[in-house]
């Protein structure tokens, strides 16, 4: 399950990336489940908006939920109508520049990896969003990343990872027109000699950790911090 991601090119390069308006928008180094995140939509594909990833925080503490809208894998879009409704009209794209797995080399123990390019450039997520109402009547905006089956790179960490988007393949998913089956055909992995990985600090588990530090290349250590022999 892909559960934290990292967007922390600065404004000026999303804005040229993405040909959007950046305004609100600020790094992210430990994008996690049930935060209000930049995303791009069909709707409004010249400006960022913020949506909750997965959840808004007043559902957060539900966590077969939490877990059930955080990702939606490809092989069940199909499957599901509602899904394959919003997948045809609510379709978005999720700035990112690297996402995290954690790799288990032990009964109690846990590595964090980082997965980024090679090219070092940023890309998007393939997602796709809802409205929801609480209670007392509020509009919550959600959005879930679409997975695929990971790549032998990833495959250690996860057995998903997100479907990555070039330039090329943004345009047909932001594209109100795109046929079913043009969606279809662009939710593919990127090929192993695309990606780069590295461990980083286990500081990246707390969700209240959020700077430039946890992208930095750390050795191999576990959940607890303590230094590990594996790579």
């Amino acid at each position: 399950m892909l559960d934290r991601y990292s967007i922390t090119v600065s404004s000026q390069l999303l804005a040229e990336r993405f040909s959007v308006d950046p305004e609100k928008y600020r790094p992210r180094y430990n994008a996690a489940p049930a935060q209000l995140l930049p995303v791009i939509t069909t709707d409004s594909p010249q400006g960022i908006s913020f949506f909750y990833w997965g959840i808004a925080p007043v559902w957060a503490k539900n966590k077969p939920i939490s877990e059930r809208l955080i990702n939606l894998r490809v092989e069940h879009l199909s499957e599901r109508p509602a899904v394959l409704k919003n997948l045809k009209k609510r379709r978005c794209l999720i700035p990112a520049d690297g996402f995290y797995g954690w790799k288990k080399v032990g009964k109690k123990t846990v590595i964090p990896y980082r997965f980024i390019l090679k090219s070092k450039a940023p890309f998007s997520f393939a997602g796709i969003w809802e409205e929801y109402d609480d209670d007392e009547g509020n509009l919550f905006h959600t959005f879930s990343i679409i997975t695929l089956p990971a790549i032998k790179m990833v495959r250690t960490a996860s057995e998903t990872m997100p479907a990555i988007f070039d330039s090329v393949a943004e345009k047909i998913w932001l594209d109100k027109n795109s046929s079913e089956a043009d969606l279809f055909k662009i939710l593919v992995a990127p090929s192993d000699e695309d990606m780069d990985c590295y461990t980083i600090s286990s500081r990246i588990y707390s969700v209240s950790n959020d700077g430039p530090s946890l992208i930095a290349p750390t050795p191999s250590s576990d959940q607890f911090g303590n230094l590990t022999l594996f790579d």
